[in-house]
């Protein structure tokens, strides 16, 4: 009984060491007349195949970029870097610019109505807009 309650509880410290998955959310500005957008839509905004929206990206080490990359696209941050290197190699595209946290891009996206974004959900105001909640 004592192995079987510490394996328990060994076991709901391990996952309560694992980072939760926030809930992310695509994002336009007020001014943008969006209201709603597949996640097939946005990826191709996100990936330099439409120029339609202008894409603002998270720092490239952050876990909300690889979290969001593999749920809009089914790709990791190498194969998204490889993407945008043959894109800026080619001439076809420009990558996305960075800004350093959620706050920083939803401040981007507020201020531009072409821009999109992606942040946590947890940091939606009402100075944007969310036309994507991504599963």
């Amino acid at each position: 009984m004592h192995k079987l309650m510490t394996s328990l509880l060994l076991s709901a410290l391990a996952m309560a060491a694992l980072p939760a998955s926030a809930e992310i959310v695509v994002i336009v500005s007020q001014k943008n007349p969006a209201t709603r957008m597949f996640s097939e839509q946005a990826s191709q905004f996100f990936l330099g195949k439409s120029n339609l929206f202008t894409p603002v990206d998270q720092p490239e080490s952050s876990h909300i970029r690889a979290e969001f990359y593999q749920k809009i696209a089914d790709k990791d941050p190498a194969q998204v870097k490889a993407l945008w290197s043959k894109l800026v190699f080619t001439g076809k595209a420009t990558p996305p610019k960075e800004y350093a946290n959620s706050a920083e891009v939803k401040k981007a996206v507020a201020a531009d109505p072409k821009a999109i974004g992606y942040i946590d959900k947890a940091a939606v105001d009402d100075t944007v807009k969310v036309i994507l909640t991504l599963p």
